[in-house]
């Protein structure tokens, strides 16, 4: 399920970055002021930088990157940023030094964006982003000019949140309960614009299928235990309630969130939980036991990193613009579903 590319503004962007064709046949500074990045003749050398390198989505995303550049006879160097801000900077800046010809950035803040935008633009250096936007002119890019987004490779979050809100109303139907006595826990870091995104298309997609139930925003910093903590103290403010929705920005909240609400003795038969990713979300499906995730919306990393390599491969080779942004395809799973789809649980 493929979601068409969205070539939203993407001249004015790609003037504002320095990428635009004619910068780069003529080798000069475009009209913009931005410098051009010139093409390059002969092997191709990419840096490409993850944050949470570890996690089970991005470990997939580093290996069809990987796959896709040694299809493409590219030189590929992954780098894990984990969530360290300060490191995004310096890696880029080694990038550079180390003569990579494009750098692809997956940010574990968007408010380091602007610094590591300019000095991918001051060095002539193609940037591009996966999964995560960032602004080249301020912190937020949700208050950012899309002229001033880079361009960027992953999921479209308004259609992922329509898919969980949709899913998730159809689990709340079946299971027959009232708006009156239950709550929507939506569950993200609040300061993540894709994560903004997503809640709020879930929101809108469970509202007009199901309206009238309860919303409660839990912010997070995106794991399974600061989820689970934060999402704790919500149901002990909210003993009375009797059954219970769970979204959130990935599979890492939904997860954190079913398990507190578990612990706090609501049964599985009682909870909504749908993930993003089903990468965690699988694993309450292995042991044939109840669980509150009854669905998850798949995910998956390889494609994205693989068109991320291949985006990047074809504007420095073939001179060809990069889109404002692109979409992998995802699929929804659920226990019965997930190993057909091709869903990997480590």
């Amino acid at each position: 399920m493929f979601r068409a590319i969205n070539y939203r503004a993407a001249a004015g962007l790609l003037l504002a970055l320095g990428l635009t064709t004619a910068a780069c046949s003529t080798g000069r500074e475009s009209t913009s002021g931005a410098p051009s990045v010139a093409p390059v003749g002969g092997r191709i050398s990419i840096t490409y930088l993850q944050k949470q390198g570890d996690q089970e989505y991005f470990v997939g995303e580093a290996a069809g990157a990987r796959a896709k550049a040694a299809e493409l006879g590219i030189d590929l160097k992954v780098v894990n940023l984990g969530n360290d801000a300060n490191k995004t900077v310096s890696e880029v800046r080694s990038a550079i030094a180390q003569k990579t010809n494009g750098i692809i950035v997956v940010v574990p803040d968007p408010a380091v964006g602007p610094q590591v935008a300019q000095t991918a633009r001051d060095a002539r250096i193609a940037l591009l982003t996966s999964d995560d936007q960032v602004c080249t002119t301020g912190p937020d890019p949700a208050k950012c000019a899309e002229s001033d987004l880079v361009p960027r490779i992953g999921f479209s979050g308004a259609q992922m949140g329509g898919e969980v809100g949709k899913r998730a109303a159809e689990e709340f139907k079946k299971a027959g309960w009232n708006a009156a006595d239950t709550r929507i826990i939506s569950a993200w870091k609040q300061d993540v614009t894709v994560c903004g995104d997503r809640v709020k298309a879930a929101k809108e997609a469970f509202d007009s299928a199901v309206p009238g139930v309860r919303n409660i925003d839990v912010a997070t910093d995106n794991t399974p235990t600061g989820a689970q903590d934060k999402v704790a103290a919500t149901v002990t403010a909210n003993a009375g309630v009797k059954h219970w929705v769970v979204w959130g920005c990935n599979d890492e909240n939904v997860q954190g969130g079913v398990t507190a609400l578990q612990n706090a003795g609501v049964s599985p038969d009682d909870i909504d939980g749908v993930g993003l990713g089903a990468y965690l979300a699988c694993k309450d499906w292995t042991g044939g036991k109840p669980s509150g995730m009854k669905a998850a919306l798949y995910i998956n990393g390889k494609d994205v990193g693989a068109l991320a390599v291949r985006t990047m491969y074809d504007r420095l080779k073939n001179n060809k613009e990069m889109p404002a942004e692109a979409f992998a395809p995802t699929t929804m799973v659920d226990a019965a579903t997930w190993k057909s789809a091709g869903v990997t649980c480590n």
